[in-house]
């Protein structure tokens, strides 16, 4: 049976749900960076450390994030809004150009985000045209006093309070 709603209506529905976005990056088994942006990006326990973000079964950067050990979900700040651009656009280097610098884990942290959560894969579910990738936090660090960015209606939100 199919649901009373178009997939447009649904997406323009989940619009409504303002989230935080991120830059999911990672170096593969042979060293390559891959990394894109996210903003389905949630905890999932304190005990033990887990937090969860989904890749589409389609997205290019799937192997990589698949054969990579560890991976970095950097949180982003208001004045980050081009990296976040940048990271959602297809066909080019990403990191060309992006400050970053390999993390405890080796994947590569984003300079200037406001959080960082450094994992290991936990555990990875295709669950309808996503995979769901599970990850234990491994390292944290956080800035104080940076603006968050936002998502909400298919647009980028910079002018809130720290």
């Amino acid at each position: 049976m199919s649901a009373p709603f178009s997939t447009d209506e649904f997406r323009s529905a989940l619009g409504q749900f303002a989230t935080g976005v991120t830059i999911v990056t990672a170096r593969d088994r042979n060293g390559h960076l891959v990394g894109l942006t996210a903003n389905s990006f949630v905890s999932v326990s304190l005990e033990p450390p887990l937090v969860l973000w989904c890749l589409s079964s389609n997205s290019s950067a799937l192997p990589g994030f698949q054969a990579a050990t560890h991976y970095a979900i950097n949180v982003l700040a208001a004045d980050q809004r081009p990296l976040a651009e940048r990271f959602a656009r297809k066909g080019i280097d990403r990191f060309e150009g992006t400050a970053w610098r390999p993390g405890l884990t080796g994947a590569p942290i984003i300079e200037g985000a406001i959080a960082v959560f450094e994992c290991t894969h936990h555990q990875m579910v295709p669950s309808g045209d996503h995979v769901v990738l599970i990850g234990r936090v491994e390292h944290v660090q956080r800035r104080i006093g940076a603006r968050p960015l936002v998502f909400h209606g298919s647009r980028f939100l910079t002018d809130l309070p720290t």
